[in-house]
Formats: C-alpha cells, sequence, structure tokens
C-alpha cells in the first residue's frame, strides 16, 4: 500500500510537472511556429539567433527557484518552518538583483551582443528587437521560474501546471494576433513571449489565497549562507539552460560557415524541439525533486530511492517514445516550419532530427540524475554533470566532430556527448559517498 501510495504521488507530480514544462517550452517553439510562418527564413534564422539570451534569463530564474525551491522542501522535511520562508524571501532578493542586471543589459547593450551572436545584415534588426525585448521582460520571467517552483514545492504541482499552461497557451494566442492581424513582425512575437509570464505570474498569486499555501513573505534581513545555499543547489539548473544557449550559438557559428543562413534555420527546428524534449525530462527531474528532496530532510532513504528509480523508468519509456515519433515524422515535422518550401531546408533539418535525437535517452538519464544529486545537497555531482554536458565535453565535441564528419558530425555531437556524461554520471552514483552510494 505504501508503494501504491508512492507511485501514486510520484505520477502526480511528475505529471502535472511534465505538462507544465512543455507548456513552458512552447514560448519559443510558438514564435518559430508563427515567425517561420510570417517572416520566413531570415526571421527564423533571427529567432535562432537570440533564443540562447532567453536561455540565459530563463536558466537564472530556474537557478533561484529550483535551488531556493530544493533548500525550503528540505527545510519542511525537518520541520524548520522559519528557515523554509527565509529561503523563499532571499529568492526574491536574488531575482531583483539579476532583474537589474538584464535590463541594463537590455536597455543598452543590445547591438553589441547581437553583433557577438553573429546575425548579418539581412537578419541584424529582426535579432536585436528580439534580444532587447526578452531583456526588458526578464523581471517578468525570472519571478515567473521562481513562484513556479516555490508553488509546485509547496504541495500545489497542479496549480503550477494551471499557470504554465495559461501563460503559454496566451502566448499562442497573442503571437498569432500580433504578427498576421496586427502586422507586427517581430516585435510581435516577442511581446507576445514577454506578456505570458506576466499572466502566468498573475494566476501563480492566487496560491497564496489558498488553503495549501504554506509560503509567507517575511522581511528578513538579507544573508550571504542562504544566498548560497540557493545558488549552490542551483548553479545546476542554470548550467543546464545556459549550456543549452552557449550550445547554440557554438552550433549556430559551425553551421553557419557549413550551410550558410538555411542551415542556421534548419538547425532552429531541431533546437527549438530539443527544447520541448529537454523540457519534458526536466517536468521528469522537477516533478521528482520535492519528493526527494523531502524524503531527504526527513531521513527517508527507502522512499527517496524509489522516486528516483520512478523517474529513470519513466526517462527509458518517453525517450524511446519521443524518438520513434521524430523518426517516423520528421518530414512532415519540418514541414511544418519549413513555410517557404525550401528543399535544403527541408533535407537538412530532416537528417539533422533523426541523428540529433538518437541522445533522447542519455539526455533524459543526466538531467533526471543532476536533479537527483542537487535534491538531496549533492550539489558538486550536480555540477559535475551539468558542466560536462553543457561545456566541458559538448563545446569541443562539435568543433571535433563537425571537423571529421561536417554537417553530420554536428548533429551526432549531441550522442557522443550525452553518452559520455552518463557513463561519468553513473560512476558518481556508485562510488560517491554516502547518501547516495546505497543506489
Amino acid at each position: 500500500m505504501k508503494q501504491q501510495s508512492s507511485l501514486k504521488e510520484f505520477l502526480y507530480y511528475v505529471i502535472t510537472n511534465v505538462i507544465g514544462m512543455i507548456g513552458l517550452s512552447c514560448y519559443i517553439l510558438a514564435d518559430t511556429f508563427f515567425v517561420s510562418k510570417g517572416l520566413g527564413t531570415n526571421g527564423l534564422t533571427a529567432l535562432n539567433l537570440a533564443i540562447p539570451i532567453y536561455s540565459f534569463v530563463h536558466g537564472s530564474g530556474l537557478m533561484i527557484g529550483m535551488g531556493g525551491a530544493t533548500r525550503y522542501s528540505i527545510f519542511r522535511g525537518e520541520k524548520s518552518e522559519k528557515n523554509a520562508q527565509k529561503v523563499f524571501v532571499h529568492g526574491i532578493y536574488l531575482a531583483g538583483i539579476l532583474s537589474t542586471f538584464f535590463l541594463l543589459l537590455g536597455i543598452g547593450f543590445t547591438e553589441e551582443i547581437t553583433r557577438f551572436l553573429g546575425a548579418d545584415k539581412e537578419a541584424f534588426f529582426m535579432t536585436q528587437t528580439y534580444i532587447k525585448y526578452i531583456l526588458l521582460f526578464s523581471p517578468a520571467f525570472i519571478l515567473n521560474d521562481i513562484l513556479v517552483c516555490f508553488v509546485r514545492n509547496d504541495g500545489n504541482p497542479r496549480f503550477s501546471m494551471i499557470a504554465m499552461l495559461v501563460g503559454s497557451f496566451s502566448n499562442i494566442v497573442l503571437d498569432y494576433i500580433f504578427i498576421f492581424p496586427l502586422n507586427m513582425g517581430i516585435f510581435g512575437a516577442v511581446f507576445a513571449t514577454g506578456l505570458a509570464p506576466v499572466i502566468s505570474i498573475c494566476i501563480l498569486s492566487g496560491h497564496w489565497i489558498t488553503k495549501k499555501s504554506q509560503i509567507h513573505f517575511v522581511l528578513t534581513q538579507p544573508s550571504f549562507k542562504f544566498f548560497s545555499d540557493i545558488l549552490t543547489l542551483g548553479v545546476p539548473s542554470f548550467i543546464t539552460e545556459v549550456a543549452s544557449g552557449i550550445v547554440m550559438i557554438v552550433f549556430n557559428s559551425i553551421i553557419l560557415g557549413i550551410q550558410g543562413n538555411v542551415g542556421v534555420a534548419a538547425y532552429g527546428v531541431i533546437a527549438n524541439l530539443s527544447l520541448v524534449v529537454s523540457s519534458i525530462f526536466t517536468g521528469i527531474a522537477q516533478g521528482m525533486q520535492p519528493l526527494t528532496s523531502r524524503a531527504y530532510g526527513n531521513k527517508d532513504k527507502d522512499n527517496r530511492k524509489q522516486m528516483f528509480r520512478y523517474a529513470l523508468g519513466t526517462v527509458i519509456f518517453v525517450s524511446i517514445s519521443i524518438y520513434l515519433v521524430i523518426f517516423l515524422l520528421a518530414n512532415p515535422i519540418v514541414s511544418i516550419f519549413n513555410n517557404e518550401q525550401n528543399m535544403k531546408l527541408q533535407e537538412i533539418a530532416v537528417w539533422g532530427l533523426k541523428l540529433y535525437f538518437t541522445a533522447t535517452p542519455f539526455m533524459g538519464f543526466n538531467i533526471v540524475l543532476a536533479t537527483y544529486f542537487s535534491s538531496i545537497q549533492r550539489a558538486l555531482e550536480s555540477q559535475v554533470i551539468s558542466l560536462a554536458r553543457g561545456f566541458v565535453l559538448m563545446i569541443p565535441m562539435a568543433f571535433f566532430m563537425s571537423y571529421l564528419f561536417t554537417i553530420t558530425g554536428v548533429w551526432l555531437a549531441l550522442l557522443v556527448t550525452e553518452g559520455m556524461v552518463a557513463i561519468i554520471g553513473v560512476v558518481l552514483l556508485k562510488y560517491s559517498a554516502k547518501p547516495v552510494n546505497d543506489m
């Protein structure tokens, strides 16, 4: 009965969180679809060049949200309610600091950022516009990420899911209205994306009037220890998101030299679908996290291990299903985003999809394992996995594989990297000091 209850709770958290994360990932996917229809290949290229900046903003929000919410759950498990409230307040403080930084970038440095990302004269204006308004809306993105994580860890994953889905749906609707009937171009796409987290925040604020809410904003003096705890546990989430942005910059640069703007546009389709796939695995990991953190705080080793096994089983099933869908439907999937029916783009993207997503089982395993380590305060192991798959191995592998096999090497770089990181993860899981060496 206890095992059935644990499985039911796991499925409740994971399913609601996966659905919500898919909705969140559709912020950019919706832009990709409507920009490809309304602005063509150059618009798609501009969007793909600008997305890494969104990854930095979103990663910052998740760093505070995941780090803070993890510590919040552990304190709740330890019955330390006062410290749990302090963690939330310190998360809000950090949000203010990082939002100020991004706002300053948006006000004064978008031209330099656009030039650094490699936009040519055909895509420069659209790229700069998208970057500018993503940065100006950064407070909303960051606060939304924080509230989503805390509300979920406060025992209300369904409310988090609803907020993310409504925000995403509003983005889709506004994308269509702004780009087509109002003819607002790339500004319409980014404006719709920026309004989505604002709408989500309005919904999430309703959590504080429900009976489930245990979070209170109590004014407290800033503490370096609380800041350090949040950032240490949240860094893996930041690395995961930022790494995806940096990898996109590197891939864009490599592909630009091999296939030009059409190749970058093709990679834009693959990269945006990858964000959705990654969000599914992140949803599984983040759905597991409140349960493993609570069990860790309660010193319930058996329950903690069981939740981790449930997550790994879910990853295996989901990754196989995803790859089968992508492999069988690659051509029609690319056609959805190829409004100009560019045959070269179609060919590059279809072949890329089939190779790129062979990495899904390893990707899912690595994301879940990094989150598991973080959820039980094993920040070092979590950071090793996140850094290896994001910077240390991925970037050199992209250059090495593209040198050997040109564009095919670019698509296979993810598989080789995630496979190597999975091996490192298994070693860490087996040989780390307790509490994880008893897996």
